[in-house]
């Protein structure tokens, strides 16, 4: 029989600057919000009417791409900026 190894894994300390940057220029995250939330992710949106769901796309970082009425269009606008789009939940 033939000894394949063991796996060994170690805990690994990452900063929060590094991990703010973990994906950047790469990655994006779909996230749906309410139409409330809007003015604090999006201060230039004019104003939307409470209730509506919608979807907003993330850089890595966490900043604020677009905000729009169906994740199909978010996941498009990150293909087309080459990013790989990731949901939140």
């Amino acid at each position: 029989m033939t000894d394949l190894g063991t796996a060994t894994h170690e805990n690994v300390s990452v900063t929060p600057e590094a991990l703010a940057h973990l994906g950047e220029g790469h990655i994006a995250y779909v996230k749906q919000i309410r139409s409330e939330d809007v003015p604090g992710l999006f201060p230039q949106a004019p104003q939307i009417a409470p209730g509506i769901k919608l979807f907003a796309l993330h850089s890595a970082d966490g900043t604020p791409i677009m905000l729009t009425d169906s994740r199909e269009a978010a996941v498009a606008n990150a293909w087309s900026q080459e990013l790989q789009a990731v949901s939140v939940h």
